[in-house]
């Protein structure tokens, strides 16, 4: 699983927006939307938060591992 679907996994599993998740990232809903299907990168900075937000590793979240 790459970045991209667990992210989608871990926001739509908690039961979050895509705006909800841009607020956290200030990003707008369409910002976040970019990074989700891959018209945009994700920064080290935002990865970092999300592992937090989320309470899992970057390897779980980057799909090294299946163990958050």
């Amino acid at each position: 699983m790459d970045y991209r679907s667990r992210m989608r996994a871990l926001r739509e599993d908690n039961d979050y927006t895509q705006a909800q998740l841009g607020h956290l990232l200030n990003k707008s809903q369409q910002g976040y939307n970019h990074i989700e299907t891959g018209r945009a990168e994700l920064k080290i900075e935002d990865l970092v938060k999300l592992c937090r937000f989320y309470n899992v590793s970057a390897d779980y979240f980057i799909g090294l591992t299946d163990k958050p």
